[in-house]
């Protein structure tokens, strides 16, 4: 019995919570890593974009929510999501037209476009924080557990209950299906076959007729998608605030270079690997090792390798190990 409470206590902790921030982090590495692929340089900005993303489907869910809309057990953001992503993609085909063409036609050097792409990112924060404000903001609806710890104890008899939220399960399933979506763009149909020619051989690309316009566009249309999704995604199952999404990038461009930066594979497996390492090495194992351990080997201290604060130096410390041992990460750096 001590061992089962143990197994739930470690899902309900561990496993279920670093499932469901892995699926964010991967959507969001995913833009990463299109944008360096394709476009050639590290998009700083892309959490601040996350940020607009959501903030854009918060205001149409509270217009909708003014309106009587809604999805039943389901939030109504998901209902206001694809409009979310309309906003984000004209936001940011309109950033680059305005700002990152001019450097293309000059072809800068990545630097250039690392340091415009920080000046981007503090324009993006301001203007989020200026329409939405400052505070946590939560704009989650509908029904808030698949099943409860209280309904799971009861079931079973356990001193231990699993909870799953809804958010959860809308996280793992929405992500499959972006995921899914985008590789079977990427390789199955024209212009994603020529985003694939560009990110590998631009040169070739260009000999070849491909419109590296078209390329370019399609590219932030498919940024926008993810950023938005994984934003509105993490905003769900946690709350919305500006500041929160910029710190979020650390995570993000960890799992982007552990996995390997320019491929697709390499950022959905980074964002688990960064996910599961930060909630492991920040949970208090108190529970887990006393229902283990033998009765003499109790402990009443939390058995905590590092407090929740410090969950982005995690990140931080995984990225300086993999830029010393392995710079190319797990996928070594395969092109989109």
């Amino acid at each position: 019995m001590d061992a089962l409470n143990a197994l739930v206590a470690f899902l309900n902790f561990v496993f279920v919570p670093g499932l469901a921030y892995g699926a964010q982090l991967a959507l969001g590495a995913l833009g990463v890593t299109l944008i360096y692929g394709i476009l050639r340089f590290s998009n700083f900005a892309h959490g601040d974009t996350m940020a607009f993303g959501t903030m854009s489907t918060i205001l149409i869910t509270w217009w909708f929510q003014s309106m009587g809309l809604s999805l039943g057990p389901l939030p109504t953001a998901l209902l206001a999501l694809p409009f979310g992503i309309a906003v984000t993609g004209l936001f940011l085909l309109g950033t680059d037209r305005v700002i990152y063409k001019f450097y293309r036609a000059q072809k800068a050097k990545p630097v250039i476009l690392v340091i415009v792409a920080m000046g981007v990112m503090f324009v993006y924060n301001g203007i989020v924080r200026f329409i939405i404000g400052t505070d946590d903001i939560g704009f989650s609806d509908g029904t808030r557990f698949l099943i409860s710890a209280r309904d799971f104890k009861e079931m079973t008899g356990l001193n231990e209950g699993l909870g799953i939220r809804m958010t959860t399960l809308i996280t793992l399933v929405t992500a499959a299906v972006a995921v899914a979506l985008l590789f079977w763009f990427l390789n199955k149909t024209r212009t994603g076959k020529s985003m694939r020619a560009f990110s590998d051989n631009e040169d070739l690309a260009l000999l070849s007729g491909i419109n590296p316009e078209r390329v370019v566009m399609v590219t932030w249309l498919i940024v926008a998608a993810l950023a938005t999704t994984a934003g509105v995604l993490y905003g769900l199952d946690k709350s919305f605030k500006a500041f929160t999404y910029f710190q979020l990038l650390l995570p993000i461009f960890a799992a982007a270079i552990v996995g390997g930066l320019g491929s697709p594979l390499g950022a959905i497996a980074g964002g688990f690997v960064i996910a599961f390492s930060e909630v492991t090495i920040t949970y208090a194992w108190k529970k887990v090792w006393n229902y283990l351990a033998p009765e003499a080997w109790e402990t009443s201290s939390l058995i905590q390798l590092l407090s929740t604060d410090y969950k982005f130096a995690v990140s931080f410390g995984i990225l300086i190990i993999v830029l010393l041992f392995r710079p190319t990460g797990l996928f070594k750096g395969q092109s989109v």
